[in-house]
């Protein structure tokens, strides 16, 4: 019998708690470049976006930078988060136990981030032995949430029609783009004061509350006339 769902993880805030740290070297890095910026700008606006899609929208606010000016701190952002993730990041709570539960299910992740930088943060974080090489970028793929592209790709690299696709994912950008792609969503939504789970998403508070939700999702077993 085939596996009967295969599972999608983002990975910045749905599997480690990387966003803060981000939210902070992004603030420091843009602001430096004139492009004044906060660590509380990408908690609660920025979540999930791209880098480029950021940047492009301060410079429409407060003007274009000189291309070098903004290579350099998208070059000087990525340096830092590489060396700070080795020593500073963490799994989300409960990641690890979830992803146990969850058993021998086919799973990714698919992040909008380079490949380089979610293999940082799996390995940093113990996590690189759920996955494996079963890892798909934005960056190498060419689409980026909230365009359905990137779930569509990994779901189909990985042997899965949209439908028989899990995505799990903390994000609005990536629980837009799961939906988008005719997925089933579970949205880690660990900030329910400040945001909704959309509607045709699983809204859960936690990881620990993965394993249940995608047990509801499973196929039915066949009943037997024999």
């Amino acid at each position: 019998m085939p596996d009967p769902l295969c599972l999608l993880f983002d990975c910045d805030g749905t599997l480690v708690d990387s966003e803060p740290l981000l939210a902070e070297i992004m603030a420091k890095c843009l602001t430096q470049a004139g492009l004044p910026f906060q660590a509380s700008d990408y908690m609660r606006d920025f979540r999930g976006t791209r880098f480029a899609n950021i940047v492009a929208h301060l410079e429409r606010v407060y003007g274009r930078l000189e291309d070098g000016v903004r290579e350099q701190a998208e070059t000087a952002m990525r340096q830092e988060m590489h060396e700070r993730m080795a020593t500073e990041l963490q799994p989300l709570d409960g990641v690890a136990q979830a992803l146990d539960a969850l058993g021998a299910l086919p799973r990714c992740v698919a992040s909008n981030g380079p490949e380089h930088k979610i293999r940082r943060a799996l390995d940093s974080t113990g996590l690189s032995g759920f996955f494996g090489d079963n890892i798909y970028s934005a960056y190498t793929v060419g689409s980026w949430k909230p365009e359905p592209g990137l779930f569509l790709h990994a779901g189909r690299d990985m042997g899965f029609a949209p439908a028989d696709c899990v995505v799990i994912d903390d994000a609005q950008v990536g629980v837009r783009a799961a939906l988008a792609a005719g997925m089933r969503v579970v949205h880690i939504n660990r900030f329910a004061d400040l945001e909704p789970t959309p509607a045709g998403a699983i809204g859960i508070r936690d990881m620990r509350e993965l394993p249940a939700a995608i047990e509801k999702l499973m196929p039915a077993p066949a009943v037997s006339n024999l």
